[in-house]
């Protein structure tokens, strides 16, 4: 099967193509089209053609479009559920539930094309401004290029194209090279929904030549970005004046105080931990325990582990399945040896399961100058060191270049503002995980882990231009 490339809302046959194999079982899922500067210029020619119809378009009929997508999506849940866990090699059940998650993304960009609301500035607050009214409009930006990952390559998606198309942008969507059958999925719904030919367009192939396209093309306004933070830096780097929205990395910490219900919070660790292989960017990867109750939370942490199943992700018993290729699996085992090299301990797993998948794995006492507690794992890995006092805690939490999202479970309300305070995050979760993401709220990190803030209605924002009308009332 041979995937073309979706330009102008028709598909577009490709000068190359490029096999495309499931990282579990290594069939060959489709030939996916490797876009050339030529084809993926005709994109952006054709977003360049639409905007002036979307930019005119009624709020209640991007509204509907929206609404018509999340209806289509809903029928075909199951079908895009097998397409997630067969092409990112998802668990099935994270598969469906990325699937549920996608439709109310789509939800709520739909209610948020309804109310791009601006403001009224009451003029006559400075001298001067008698018998004036001023108010606020937010405008489209253009044609948005989006960039999207591997790891939710449906609703990560829903994340760009929600909001700028709510807006009144036209998109041009590069999605994961592993991951594309997703996004050509979803720009065939948006087409039966009746979004003007144009307005999205998807092009598979080489992230640096669409990444340099995107960044040298001055009719690209904006450039929303999910990925690494060494590609999201060199992107916004070259942006130069054009609006950048980067989502990037985090090696995301949990506090875990005394007097906790150990049981209930251990588990939402596991779940934040290992979910999809820890392959999430607000995935559990450091762990800071109270010494008085480290023991048990090992012994439950172990307990837990053990538990989860690990194997094909089609199996719908399935928790862990494969890390996305082979390479991330070496790596993982590299930076487990260097971990344990530096006197780190092994309490579970560490070992590979073939070639593509890498145990639940737990370690305690990390160096923090080893690679797990600097770096992104993205792998099924907790580390999990104590602490004694919780200003220990939040300053070993915040040694860390990323700044995504925190999580603490605490039952004094004095220890919970203070780490509100003073851990440097984007988002803190009190008595949660940093896993912890509803698709309305707004997210985002500091540091190295991005710029800007996503979730529909602050994306929506982001992606527009904002407009201040004053009117003098001549008398």
């Amino acid at each position: 099967m041979k995937k073309h490339l979706w330009i102008n809302g028709e598909h577009v046959e490709a000068k190359e193509y490029k096999s495309l194999i499931t990282p579990y079982s290594k069939e060959l899922l489709a030939d996916v089209a490797v876009a050339n500067e030529k084809e993926i210029t005709k994109a952006i020619d054709a977003a360049e053609n639409a905007f002036e119809k979307m930019r005119d378009m009624h709020a209640y009929d991007k509204a509907d479009i929206l609404n018509k997508v999340a209806y289509l999506l809903k029928e075909k849940k199951e079908f895009a559920a097998q397409l997630i866990a067969k092409e990112a090699g998802k668990p099935i059940k994270a598969a469906t539930s990325e699937v549920d998650r996608t439709i109310m993304t789509y939800t709520f960009a739909a209610e948020e094309a309804r109310r791009m609301t601006g403001e009224t500035i009451m003029m006559d607050a400075a001298p001067g401004g008698e018998n004036r009214t001023g108010y606020t409009v937010f405008e489209p930006l253009g044609i948005v290029g989006a960039i999207t990952p591997f790891n939710f390559p449906m609703n990560l998606v829903a994340h760009k194209l929600g909001p700028a198309l709510a807006a009144g942008n036209t998109v041009v969507l590069k999605p994961a090279t592993q991951t594309p059958l997703s996004s050509y999925f979803i720009a065939e719904l948006f087409d039966q929904a009746g979004l003007p030919k144009g307005a999205l367009n998807v092009v598979t192939g080489s992230g640096k030549t669409i990444g340099d396209l995107f960044t040298t093309d001055n009719r690209i306004k904006a450039l929303t970005f999910t990925g690494s933070p060494n590609v999201g830096k060199a992107l916004k780097e070259r942006a130069g004046m054009r609006k950048t929205l980067l989502e990037l990395g985090s090696n995301s910490g949990v506090i875990l105080d005394k007097h906790q219900d150990i049981v209930s919070s251990v588990k939402r660790c596991v779940q934040g931990a290992f979910s999809y292989s820890g392959q999430v960017c607000i995935s559990v990867q450091r762990l800071y325990v109270h010494e008085e109750i480290y023991d048990d939370v090992i012994s439950e942490l172990i307990h837990q582990t053990k538990s989860l199943v690990t194997g094909d992700p089609l199996n719908e018993k399935t928790d862990v399945a494969s890390l996305i290729s082979e390479e991330d699996v070496e790596r993982t085992l590299n930076w487990i040896e260097e971990a344990l090299n530096d006197g780190a301990k092994l309490v579970h797993g560490g070992k590979s399961i073939g070639h593509q998948m890498v145990e639940p794995t737990v370690l305690t006492n990390v160096s923090d100058d080893c690679k797990l507690s600097r770096e992104e794992a993205f792998a099924p890995i907790i580390i999990v060191n104590t602490f004694k006092e919780l200003d220990e805690a939040i300053s070993r939490l915040n040694n860390s270049k990323y700044g995504l999202q925190a999580g603490i479970f605490t039952d004094d309300i004095h220890k919970a503002f203070k780490a509100a305070k003073k851990i440097h995050a984007g988002g803190i979760m009190i008595n949660d995980i940093p896993t912890f993401r509803v698709d309305h709220m707004p997210y985002g990190g500091v540091k190295d882990s991005g710029f800007g803030r996503e979730g529909i209605k602050y994306a929506v924002k982001e992606l527009s231009e904002m407009k201040f009308i004053c009117i003098n009332h001549i008398e």
